[in-house]
């Protein structure tokens, strides 16, 4: 019998009560995270009304981790299903045809490639407006590119196998050798990095917030909930620590699933 490994477990069964709470979220809020103001208790600690304390205008900070949740997950996982789909059709395509189009797209990949993650997306949140749109197509683009990469040089290992050279000889079409099969040979490595990749944005979803280029107040979010609450560290750092530990906690977690799926999958011995 396998050994059970508790941190994966713990890691979905937190993944599914994030998933839970951003769908519910409207009925399970204790109190309003905008407008309610508990002026006779500002910066309190946690108590048994207010689980994790109030901030320095009286809001519950509990109920404002629960909105931000949903806020922070959205952005997520839909900037990296944005990534991992443009970033795996540009891949497929430049690794199977590697004409000049090729060469123009990796050398773009390239450049992105050497900007740190978080640095592209300040750049990009600079030049466009704040909100919840504009933060999804800034934190896409820096998904792309290394979709890009992984597709495409899995594709050129694939595209030389014999079966794929036999599709060719009976007349197989490219659209349909590239997408019936091609695709479902590198279809893991997808997964794989996809929930990696919703770890690493949710860090940038909150950085952002935190530097001032992502959600604005009043809208709850974790990294933007740091932000206002910098300077009251030293005499309310519950301010800090809660939502500090929903980052972290969560990052953790995505990551702790991508390596045991990958362990699952057994990507490296399957070619």
């Amino acid at each position: 019998m396998k050994k059970i490994n508790f941190s994966f477990i713990m890691s979905v069964l937190f993944v599914i009560l994030l998933i839970f709470i951003s769908v519910l979220y409207p009925l399970i809020l204790p109190f309003d995270p905008i407008h309610y103001y508990d002026l006779h208790y500002v910066n309190t600690g946690p108590s048994k009304l207010h689980w994790f304390g109030l901030d320095d205008l009286g809001r519950d900070i509990f109920s404002r981790i629960l909105y931000g949740t949903h806020i922070t997950l959205l952005i997520s996982i839909i900037s990296v299903i944005i990534g991992a789909t443009i970033g795996s059709f540009l891949g497929l395509l430049t690794g199977y045809y590697q004409n000049y189009f090729d060469i123009l797209i990796m050398n773009i990949c390239d450049i992105l490639l050497r900007l740190p993650n978080l640095f592209l997306a300040l750049i990009l949140s600079v030049f466009i407006k704040n909100g919840i749109l504009n933060l999804i197509f800034a934190i896409s683009i820096t998904n792309i590119p290394i979709f890009v990469r992984i597709t495409r040089s899995n594709t050129l290992i694939i595209k030389n196998q014999d079966f794929i050279t036999a599709s060719r000889n009976i007349g197989s079409s490219n659209i349909k050798i590239i997408f019936y099969q091609i695709l479902p040979f590198i279809i893991n490595s997808i997964i794989i990095y996809s929930s990696m990749r919703i770890g690493i944005s949710i860090i940038a979803v909150s950085s952002l917030s935190f530097l001032g280029f992502g959600i604005q107040p009043p809208t709850p979010e974790w990294g933007l909930m740091i932000y206002e609450s910098r300077y009251d560290l030293l005499f309310s750092p519950h301010l800090i620590i809660f939502p500090g530990l929903a980052i972290f906690i969560t990052y953790l977690s995505f990551n702790t699933i991508s390596d045991k799926i990958k362990y699952f999958l057994n990507l490296n011995k399957r070619y």
